[in-house]
């Protein structure tokens, strides 16, 4: 029942009242409620898609105009959500960039409070030094830097090489927890093994070093090697050719990467998954809260978001805001890396899926 409009002096005293809320820095509710309590998340973020064939190129002329070293730190180069008003931001909580690190080159060592990781669509001889242990970086390697660990990176070859950053900046930002500190001109060990420290003592299955029984919070492995996630899903489509139940769905192979001291996610405010479908094969259309960054690492398909069909293909990629209708569809096998904000939103009990003909 809509309340009766009010006398002229009424008004008068409520058009004062609201030149006072003014001056004293105040805001009252009802004149908000629908953008700050809305039925459903309506987010700001907006569905997008980045071409690799228009990244890669605009990196590479980065490379020849923009130098690493200290001030700037990184060649990297932020994707901006259209709908967050010119933020260097994918999502309200994920930050994710394309780097370009040229032949011989090296990013000076540093440390920050943001969770942070590499992916490696395509390229090799980079080696990312993450608190003096040198990491190998290769084709579908996922390699990560947890918050406050020294890293930089160094190019032992003539040739340039890009990859994808994942951060919490946004997270980080608006929480206003950041810290950043500068480390070595260069980085503190240049050797080039094929294995990191991290890997050899961490990175054999279903072993667990009793030295380190003590839970992390973020995964102590440096690099989750392509190799490893290949053969998981190859695995899995197998299984389910010989009637066994191990993929997600009809023709859906997926794995999560796992912290191996806690079996949770790698780091505390970030989730990284892998996917592979078989040509022809698509998901079932599904709504989640909290946000994903998707790119294809391989094959060609698309992915239909609030009944929008965008086509994609090695390299592109993709970011789902939250609540999005969204499913995957693969023209030929469709391989795909996801990250997403999933942990911090399931430790405050903010989780929520909907998936589409399940009664659930």
């Amino acid at each position: 029942m809509l309340a009766p409009a009010p006398t002229a002096e009424e008004q008068e005293q409520l058009d004062q009242l609201y030149k006072d809320f003014d001056s004293e820095n105040l805001i009252p509710l009802w004149t908000e409620i629908g953008d700050l309590m809305p039925m459903h998340p309506k987010p700001q973020a907006v569905p997008h898609v980045w071409r690799w064939n228009n990244l890669l190129p605009m990196a590479e002329r980065a490379g020849d105009l923009v130098p690493v070293g200290r001030g700037g730190e990184r060649r990297a180069i932020a994707l901006a959500n259209p709908g967050l008003g010119g933020r260097p931001y994918a999502t309200p909580t994920l930050w994710a960039a394309i780097q370009y690190l040229g032949g011989h080159e090296t990013a000076p060592e540093h440390r920050h409070s943001q969770n942070a990781f590499r992916f490696v669509v395509e390229g090799e001889g980079v080696w990312t030094v993450v608190n003096g242990d040198p990491v190998r970086m290769s084709r579908g390697d996922f390699l990560l830097t947890p918050g406050w660990n020294f890293h930089g990176h160094h190019n032992e070859t003539d040739q340039p090489m890009a990859w994808i950053d994942g951060l919490d900046i946004p997270f980080v930002h608006y929480t206003d927890t950041a810290f950043f500190e500068f480390g070595t001109e260069r980085v503190t060990d240049e050797s080039t093994p094929d294995i990191s420290r991290s890997e050899r003592l961490w990175a054999n299955p279903g072993l667990r070093p009793l030295s380190g029984l003590d839970n992390t919070v973020s995964s102590p492995i440096g690099a989750y090697r392509w190799e490893h996630t290949d053969r998981a899903l190859a695995e899995q489509l197998k299984l389910e050719d010989e009637g066994h139940p191990a993929t997600v769905s009809q023709g859906h192979a997926a794995v999560r990467f796992v912290n191996p001291t806690t079996g949770g996610d790698v780091m505390p405010t970030i989730r990284a998954q892998f996917h592979r479908l078989r040509a022809g094969a698509q998901t079932q259309t599904t709504r989640e809260v909290g946000s994903s960054v998707y790119q294809v690492f391989d094959g060609r398909g698309a992915i239909v978001i609030n009944g929008e069909t965008k086509s994609l293909e090695k390299g592109d990629l993709v970011v789902v805001p939250s609540w999005a209708a969204w499913s995957l569809q693969a023209e030929t096998e469709f391989d795909l890396f996801q990250f997403g904000d999933h942990p911090i939103i399931e430790r405050l009990n903010f989780n929520r899926t909907y998936i589409e003909g399940n009664t659930k």
